[in-house]
């Protein structure tokens, strides 16, 4: 945890350098974390339960106020700037919504923001599943935002995570769920967190020691990733109309014994084993029991890939090879599908291992479980 913050500092000042080139001013920093999700995938927006833990890549966004209703931005990613006028924020279909949809946000729900010069940084990966939006709209909406210097969180958390899920689904167009943003905004080093997605009651779980999270990224994204993953959410409306409840309060044997079409039948199939399987790793987890968290990491996989169908050739490939390597006690797709990242749970003896074995046909990121956004201090 140290080594990270003190590479967070030395970021920070690299960041803080670049801001004062380009805007001669000095400015506050705050980053957010991106986010791997062990277990409990596609069931956030069907008020399910999930566990996922913050990871060491995240979003730094620098910033000082303006005079004015206007929004400097220069993405350091894209090496991209534009000016965004807060009073007449229009979605224009690039990163650029992310910022601007907090802005908007924030003004809806009563928080009163003036204009800023932002400088974004991020070594999140784009369009791996690891969230490079929620760590970018949670770092913006603290920017924008901020308390005082000695007391920075102005917004309280939840609050915070639902204001950024709405940027997501109000303005840029994309109907996520709250789970992303929610870490972003909770998470505790050394922990997965346990989120119950209907009543946003949350409990941290402690990964034992002598582990690592080994993300592998197929660096391959297919052309239907955005498309399906709206698509997914309208088949589990559909699904949920059958029974006339929420899918989180479905039965597997209603599911069997109902008259509904096939595709909705196994699409809710996932849903409702998904969410008993998160709470059979809670309690393996709880009990030190990697063998049977792993074990359910590999049933999620397979129901991802059969019943929901959001895996792909390359998540598959990378799931059967680590399962044939020593020291991974369970591996999946995670994140919306279509491509991205697999997640293997990995003994740190056989690190080394396990990572060159994947190397040989995807980027690979090792992460503790890391801390929530924070405002970086003392850079």
């Amino acid at each position: 945890m140290g080594e990270t913050l003190g590479a967070h500092v030395f970021r920070a000042k690299q960041i803080a350098g670049d801001f004062e080139a380009r805007f001669g001013e000095r400015p506050r920093i705050f980053h957010a974390p991106g986010r791997v999700n062990l277990i409990g995938e596609h069931t956030d927006y069907n008020e399910g339960y999930v566990m996922p833990a913050a990871i060491e890549l995240g979003t730094f966004v620098a910033a000082s106020p303006r005079t004015d209703r206007r929004l400097a931005v220069h993405s350091m990613q894209f090496d991209e700037s534009c000016e965004i006028e807060i009073d007449a924020a229009r979605p224009r279909g690039d990163w650029t919504d992310y910022v601007a949809g907090v802005a908007v946000m924030l003004e809806r729900a009563g928080f009163r923001i003036g204009g800023a010069n932002l400088l974004i940084a991020s070594d999140v990966p784009l369009g791996a599943g690891l969230s490079s939006s929620a760590a970018l709209e949670v770092a913006v909406a603290m920017a924008l935002a901020p308390g005082p210097v000695e007391a920075p969180a102005l917004i309280e958390r939840r609050t915070l995570a639902k204001l950024c899920q709405r940027a997501e689904n109000e303005f840029v167009g994309v109907q996520c769920g709250i789970m992303d943003q929610f870490i972003a905004c909770h998470a505790r080093a050394g922990n997965l967190l346990m989120l119950d997605c209907r009543s946003l009651e949350y409990a941290y779980v402690r990964l034992p020691g002598g582990v690592k999270l080994v993300i592998a990224n197929t660096m391959v994204r297919h052309d239907l990733a955005a498309s399906e993953y709206n698509k997914r959410r309208a088949e589990c409306a559909m699904a949920a109309a059958y029974f006339g409840k929420s899918l989180r309060d479905v039965k597997l044997s209603d599911v069997d014994g109902a008259a509904m079409p096939d595709l909705l039948r196994r699409r809710a199939r996932h849903v409702v084993t998904e969410n008993a399987r998160v709470l059979e790793a809670r309690a393996a987890l709880e009990r030190g029991d990697l063998r049977a968290f792993g074990n359910a990491m590999y049933r999620s996989h397979a129901s991802l890939r059969d019943d929901y169908e959001v895996s792909c050739a390359e998540l598959d490939a990378l799931v059967a090879m680590a399962r044939d390597l020593r020291g991974v006690h369970g591996s999946r797709m995670t994140g919306g599908g279509f491509g991205g990242c697999t997640i293997s749970l990995v003994e740190e003896r056989h690190l080394d291992e396990a990572r060159r074995a994947l190397m040989r046909v995807a980027e690979v990121y090792v992460s503790s479980p890391a801390g929530a956004a924070v405002e970086i201090m003392d850079f």
